[in-house]
């Protein structure tokens, strides 16, 4: 499948969807908006979701419930997308930051201003409204070396709750630190994001996206607090608990229908 459009690809093929989604980050990387680094990720968090199924179970979607809860009644949410999160959710992160009225800030670990240009350039063609990144104000977060820790003044350096995908650990508990509010879209339960972050999404990065506009649109019905009560009852423990226990569960029915043999 070296170099196939995606228009090419069979629709009757069992792996369609990951197959499009390689095809699509390929794309993305050759225009300079997703790094070679991302390409590893990306196989990294779908082996996860082939354990999973490949489908939003219900600790994903609880989580994602409480993430909009709380775009919904933080005094300043913002929405962090780096170069895999725009390649594949861009379209949805652009309808749930119009929809909900939540700027986008660029962030990026490998950076380069040229990435962060073209990652704006995308989304705004994609028809968002408030994304900042490249022209903003800077500052350095105190508690993070490194290009990670460079922030937009009037981005994530105020906001007081960080939705993000596809992160590194170190720049997630960062955040904690400050004394921000954090839910992370991770499909390892296992990684540093995940276990840092307050809100643990434990879901393919498209998908998840789309469930909380769905989402988005029941609890913008709802009253503050109707929303705080959906914030106070969360426990993030209890829902890595839950999507460890279903990778056991799926591993072992791996295993007793002879998928998995003993070594």
């Amino acid at each position: 499948m070296d170099n196939m459009n995606i228009d090419e690809i069979p629709k009757t093929h069992p792996r369609y969807k990951s197959l499009v989604t390689r095809e699509k980050l390929v794309e993305f990387f050759n225009k300079g908006i997703v790094v070679a680094h991302g390409l590893v990720a990306q196989g990294r968090g779908e082996a996860f979701d082939y354990i999973l199924g490949e489908k939003s179970h219900d600790f994903a979607l609880e989580a994602e419930k409480v993430s909009v809860a709380y775009l919904l009644i933080s005094n300043f949410p913002i929405i962090s997308v780096n170069g895999n999160y725009a390649a594949l959710a861009g379209e949805d992160v652009v309808k749930l930051s119009n929809s909900l009225n939540i700027p986008i800030e660029v962030n990026l670990f490998h950076r380069s201003e040229e990435r962060i240009r073209k990652i704006e350039s995308y989304l705004k063609d994609l028809g968002a409204r408030h994304v900042m990144g490249s022209e903003c104000k800077k500052v350095k977060l105190s508690n993070l070396e490194g290009p990670r820790g460079i922030v937009c003044e009037d981005g994530i350096y105020k906001a007081d709750f960080v939705l993000l995908a596809i992160e590194d650990g170190d720049r997630t508990q960062a955040l904690r630190n400050l004394g921000k509010k954090v839910a992370a879209i991770d499909l390892n339960p296992f990684s540093r994001t995940a276990q840092s972050a307050h809100i643990t999404i434990v879901d393919e990065a498209e998908r998840a996206t789309k469930n909380m506009i769905k989402i988005s649109d029941e609890l913008m019905q709802l009253g503050k607090c109707d929303l705080l009560k959906i914030t106070e009852s969360y426990d993030n423990k209890s829902i890595l608990s839950k999507a460890f226990n279903k990778m056991l569960v799926n591993l072992k029915d791996a295993y007793d229908k002879g998928i998995l043999i003993n070594f």
